[in-house]
């Protein structure tokens, strides 16, 4: 068995776990601090064991060609929409700290030079690569550095480029995760395409498979957890009021727990093999079937295909496997009908 272990601190992402919940906070603070927090506090209570934030420096991140540039859930230029929901060097260390107190791992999104550096001193545990830098092999190349295990999300890559990517990363003997997603914000039904899931994990059987979920609901996460999905993230925030882009694809404080728990029952319900286990026995006693005589069969006659049959319950000497061993047997006395054949019936 391969070993795709996949650490994020002191959680443990594998085949021996429940896939992980992460919920993204992103952008949904809207560039506020104490927004931010009571998001963090939110997710806490749901039961999260991790925290994902953005860490966006526009000027470093973004051309001023950016500022002409609208994307498909805002009127807003995404140059704007940045600029506003950005929390400062202090702000996100701030952050951080905040979720470490709360017994939570942290981890970001880079999506600039001087965004990897902020989170390098901040020592973060693992980076989150956003699939608009999924093949932005100048920033691959220089998060890489610091051998930092990634999550990647994979949305607008093909299967060609996926693998470039798979094969530049194992040449930097990095650890690391991939996930599908469909970057539309928010994805409708019909373009999830959870069966890429399946693609996914036949071509890179060697690291761990997850979902980043962009619809409207967590109906596509659970059915990727029940897919196998290691990782599931999913934008978070505290109330569904709240304004900005990520909002509309954001799950709540009710359905990350919701997640968790199906992520957990999930994990149990997957577990065992394909055989008789020992709590099933009181009720195979009475639902499986014993050979009963299916009429008089008086003493001196032969047991066969005319007066046996087998009926409820199962705790007869003899089973369905044994009815053609007892054919040809001469009985020592007279057995009713409807009645268990016994082994002290049979002269053998």
């Amino acid at each position: 068995m391969v070993n795709k272990s996949f650490k994020i601190g002191k959680i443990t992402i594998n085949d021996l776990q429940p896939a992980l919940i992460v919920p993204e906070i992103g952008i949904n603070h809207g560039g506020k601090i104490d927004v931010a927090i009571k998001m963090v506090d939110s997710a806490k209570r749901a039961g999260a064991k991790i925290i994902k934030h953005q860490t966006h420096i526009p000027n470093d991140e973004m051309s001023n060609e950016a500022k002409k540039v609208k994307p498909g859930n805002s009127k807003k230029d995404i140059f704007s929409i940045i600029k506003s929901c950005s929390l400062n060097l202090e702000e996100e260390y701030l952050l951080m700290q905040y979720v470490l107190k709360k017994n939570l791992s942290f981890i970001s999104t880079p999506f600039s030079k001087l965004a990897v550096d902020r989170l390098v001193k901040f020592g973060v545990q693992a980076f989150k690569i956003g699939s608009g830098e999924f093949n932005n092999f100048p920033l691959l190349e220089y998060a890489s550095r610091f051998k930092k295990p990634m999550i990647l999300s994979t949305g607008m890559n093909d299967l060609n480029s996926i693998k470039t990517v798979y094969n530049f990363l194992k040449r930097k003997k990095l650890n690391f995760v991939f996930l599908h997603t469909t970057s539309l914000y928010p994805t409708p039904d019909h373009l999830v395409r959870l069966n890429c899931l399946n693609i996914l994990k036949k071509n890179f059987p060697n690291i761990n498979i997850g979902y980043s979920d962009h619809t409207k609901c967590i109906t596509a996460a659970t059915s990727a957890i029940s897919m196998g999905a290691k990782i599931i993230e999913k934008h978070f925030t505290d109330k569904k009021s709240r304004k900005g882009p990520d909002i509309i694809c954001s799950m709540d404080e009710k359905e990350l727990q919701k997640l968790i728990l199906f992520s957990e029952k999930n994990y149990q319900q997957f577990q065992g093999n394909k055989n008789l286990i020992k709590e099933e026995k009181v009720t195979k006693n009475f639902a499986f079937v014993s050979v009963v005589s299916d009429k008089l069969i008086k003493k001196g006659k032969k047991l066969s295909k005319s007066n046996l049959w087998v009926r409820r319950p199962g705790n007869g000497d003899f089973q369905i496997k044994d009815l053609k061993k007892l054919y040809g047997k001469k009985v020592n006395q007279d057995i009713p009908p409807n009645i268990q054949i016994k082994k002290k019936h049979i002269n053998f």
